[in-house]
């Protein structure tokens, strides 16, 4: 019951604070634009809970990796994006990461943490640069980083948390919400 708690406040604080900043005068630096652009895209929501989710099956060292494989991923992404350089099919790899990572929880798979955590960082990659990319004029590089990289790992968190909830109960479940996943990926894909 702790662990449920914990989401539960994790998920009020993170929308009371973009509330809060959303008052006029506190969205010029960055921070709330970056914060909000990961909430507000059911791809990449759905992306970062995926890969959270799955997380938690894997091996320790996967699991404990995986927030770090998510951020280094989407740092170097933005960084892609803001040194001017391309990255072909964008919005292709980020519906292809909710599909895979539904795929994934679905199948109940167990990837050698080199393999997952390639797989986890390259998938990052598209999300960051979309979200490097998508910077508003005028916001502080920094203030947006830092947001988007709050954002993203608490909802990485959020989805580990669910998975772990998910342990406990029959793995239909589990499989079920991959089968959800990956469907709500493929839709993504053909939209």
């Amino acid at each position: 019951m702790k662990l449920t708690s914990k989401l539960l406040a994790t998920a009020a604080l993170l929308t009371a604070s973009a509330t809060a900043m959303a008052h006029p005068g506190h969205t010029e630096g960055g921070f709330t634009s970056g914060l909000l652009h990961p909430m507000l895209g059911l791809d990449h929501l759905l992306a970062m809970a995926a890969i959270g989710f799955w997380s938690v099956r894997q091996s320790k060292l996967m699991k404990n990796a995986t927030p770090a494989f998510v951020i280094g991923g989407m740092v170097f992404g933005a960084a892609l994006a803001w040194g001017g350089l391309s990255l072909p099919g964008v919005e292709t790899g980020i519906t292809f990461s909710v599909l895979v990572a539904g795929i994934l929880i679905a199948t109940l798979a167990k990837l050698p943490t080199a393999v997952g955590g390639t797989l986890v960082g390259a998938f990052m990659l598209f999300h960051g640069f979309a979200h490097g990319a998508e910077m508003p004029e005028g916001a502080t590089l920094a203030a947006y980083l830092a947001g988007f990289s709050i954002a993203t790992l608490a909802i990485t968190l959020v989805g580990r948390g669910l998975g772990s909830l998910m342990l406990k109960a029959d793995s239909r479940f589990s499989r079920g919400i991959g089968g959800v996943l990956a469907v709500a990926g493929a839709y993504l894909a053909a939209a």
